[in-house]
């Protein structure tokens, strides 16, 4: 790996760090400087200025985004997109981490007015929308789901869920949980008459998608007949 791109990775991190503290609005070039040993026209010397850095930013966000997405756990179709869903709206307790996504808010709200932004945001709602969509086709192949469900349907279902589930947490401190346990609901509802509800789909504790499914329902806090299968 080249010094050159250890460099930008380094800005890059430099950026998440940046943002943790400061926010989108209030943040300069020498904020994200302060937080490395660099200085600010070194910074200045990879980057052209605060928009072109940010759209190396979010390309370097989807680039980790594209391969968290297609890293199932083991399972069914159904458990695998349960546990995307988990993965997606998991909810953090950190400080820094909340003030990363109000800041991530403020850069989408800068998407129609900052050349590029729009680009790489349409990526991951892209990649989201077709791992979705080759989920619940998968999931009608194994018999989970009717042959009438439309996957392009219920992906677009998803994504707008998944949207306003972060957009209403910042905007209004609206519980991710709880929103997102009624979108894991809806897609449980798409289960054929008779089909078990996966293990990992009966916990509302936030789960993710190196967490290994348990096979008893013990860990949901249910028996063997109870809470695991749907009527």
């Amino acid at each position: 790996m080249s010094q050159e791109h250890d460099t930008e990775t380094a800005f890059m991190e430099a950026t998440y760090r940046a943002l943790c503290t400061h926010g989108y609005a209030d943040l300069t070039m020498q904020d994200i400087a302060d937080e490395t040993d660099k200085s600010k026209a070194a910074l200045h010397y990879h980057f052209d200025g605060k928009d072109d850095l940010f759209r190396e930013f979010l390309a370097y966000l989807h680039e980790g985004f594209a391969e968290k997405i297609v890293d199932h756990p083991d399972g069914s179709p159904v458990a695998k997109l349960v546990a995307l869903v988990r993965r997606v709206l998991d909810p953090v307790d950190d400080g820094a981490d909340q003030q990363f996504n109000t800041a991530f808010m403020e850069i989408k709200a800068q998407a129609p007015y900052r050349d590029g932004y729009r680009e790489v945001l349409r990526r991951f709602d892209a990649d989201l929308r077709s791992e979705v969509a080759d989920l619940v086709t998968e999931a009608i192949d194994a018999g989970q789901y009717g042959e009438e469900t439309d996957p392009e349907e219920v992906a677009e279902h998803v994504l707008t869920y998944i949207h306003g589930t972060w957009t209403r947490a910042a905007a209004v401190g609206a519980d991710v949980v709880t929103m997102r346990e009624h979108l894991i609901d809806d897609l449980l509802d798409l289960l054929v008459e008779g089909e078990p509800v996966p293990a990992v789909a009966a916990t509302a504790g936030p789960r993710t998608l190196d967490d290994e499914d348990d096979e008893d329902g013990a860990a949901c806090g249910a028996d063997a007949d109870d809470g695991v299968r749907r009527e």
